[in-house]
């Protein structure tokens, strides 16, 4: 596959969570879709107001989506959606 195609296909695939994490009741069900849909990619719910100074990687009706990334330990915002570990959720403030 190309890098277009690649970054094309993750954009597809961010598009694609967004819209699943906005289809649920609570934040809690869109992360129980998201780990279904996306495993084993990591979902883990945050508070939108700890991730004030982070840019979502994608912005839904409902719910906000950062990129996150693990060396194993750590865990990170990334903007690197090749490298993704899994995403942070949380609801629209």
């Amino acid at each position: 596959m190309n890098a277009t195609a690649d970054v094309s296909t993750r954009a597809a695939s961010l598009s694609e969570a967004i819209a699943l994490a906005d289809s649920a009741n609570t934040v809690r069900e869109a992360a129980l879709l998201l780990r279904e849909r996306f495993a084993p990619l990591r979902v883990i719910v945050v508070d939108a107001f700890d991730m004030r100074g982070e840019t979502p990687a994608a912005v839904g009706q409902r719910r906000l989506l950062w990129g996150a990334v693990s060396d194993g330990h750590c865990w990170q915002v990334s903007a690197d959606l090749s490298a993704l570990s899994g995403f942070y959720l949380a609801d629209q403030a």
